[in-house]
């Protein structure tokens, strides 16, 4: 198992002309942080340069070509481009999407290779990021890609978790995207996740209904009669702990959530709102069933300030923070799993 200190974080710098690049120089500006892991980012000399002395910040990095050259106790920056490149704080550019992907691209090559051990990706902007190599609707749906999973957008913090049935879905579209398959799915995703990632042997998870009211018994649609009642049946029979359809309206405010290792909410608002109500600037973004680690902030590029050194960058640093400890309890989960087998294949 690796040491604390070997860990070795890549960051996507995400849109140039939002905050992403502030909130990683603040984040590693701090030299404790250089303890805990190696950051890697992936970016280019002269960009963070030019960042670093327009925000004056204090802090020193080592610039190389490749990934796997990666020093311990610094500050990493791989030159994926070498070109200067404009930047123009505020604005949304194709310039902007350009780099941006290149960036998220060379950093999923270097996980799928094994040269960074987990991925953090700073905010990109979901339009003019789209081109003939990227059409999807975010970082998730890439990433399921790059890395064959079924992935699952798992928004965290110590005290609370969200998953999404849906994601970037209209919301017009949302009850016809939800079928039995589909909760299932993510409920086994969510399932594995909280016990290998977040040590918890025997999660309980909480379903929230579709509709208002979860559909007061078909007066407000049917789907949470039809769809969502008989398949958390379904899946109790199995032996897992999930619960519900509930009420969203009440559910957070009464402090139900509290009650459960996990949340799944039917759509996005319907599980974001309040998820980041409550932990704005502490959430953090997951992406659980990847074969990889990635988090993110739980906030956008934010334009309107960018370029101001006025982001708050605890965001980003937790999702350093929970991309370690996830890290860390895969690991010892794949050990206690192996060694079960091991034991169990001696008696046979």
């Amino acid at each position: 198992m690796k040491s604390a200190d070997k860990i070795k974080v890549g960051i996507s710098i995400g849109d140039l002309n939002g905050i992403g690049s502030e909130i990683v120089l603040k984040t590693f500006e701090d030299a404790r942080m250089l303890e805990l892991c190696t950051p890697v980012v992936f970016a280019s000399a002269k960009t963070i340069t030019f960042i670093k002395k327009k925000l004056d910040y204090d802090i020193t990095f080592q610039g190389i070509e490749d990934a796997s050259q990666a020093i311990d106790n610094k500050f990493n920056v791989v030159n994926v481009w070498k070109e200067n490149v404009n930047i123009n704080f505020g604005e949304e550019t194709a310039e902007g999407g350009k780099y941006a992907f290149e960036s998220l691209r060379a950093a999923t090559e270097a996980l799928k290779k094994e040269e960074i051990d987990v991925l953090v990706t700073a905010p990109i902007n979901k339009h003019n990021i789209q081109s003939e190599d990227f059409k999807f609707p975010g970082h998730t749906d890439y990433l399921a890609k790059e890395l064959e999973g079924e992935s699952l957008m798992f928004m965290i913090t110590d005290t609370l978790r969200v998953g999404l049935l849906t994601d970037h879905v209209a919301v017009k579209d949302v009850a016809s995207a939800i079928t039995p398959e589909l909760i299932e799915k993510k409920i086994r995703i969510i399932y594995k996740s909280l016990q290998q990632d977040f040590k918890i042997q025997k999660p309980k998870v909480a379903v929230l209904g579709i509709n208002p009211h979860s559909g007061d018994n078909g007066v407000i649609g049917n789907e949470d009669d039809e769809v969502t009642k008989p398949t958390l049946e379904k899946i109790r029979s199995s032996g897992k702990l999930v619960f519900g359809p509930y009420s969203a309206d009440s559910f957070f405010g009464s402090g139900n959530y509290k009650n459960f290792d996990a949340v799944v909410a039917a759509y996005h608002d319907q599980g974001l709102i309040p998820f980041k109500t409550l932990s704005f600037g502490s959430g953090v973004n997951f992406t659980a069933g990847l074969s990889k680690v990635r988090t993110s902030p739980d906030h956008g590029t934010a334009y309107e300030i960018a370029g101001k050194n006025k982001a708050d960058h605890h965001s980003f640093k937790e999702a350093v923070f929970k991309a370690i400890d996830i890290f860390r309890n895969r690991q010892e989960y794949t050990e206690l799993t192996s060694n079960v087998l091991k034991k169990q294949s001696k008696k046979i």
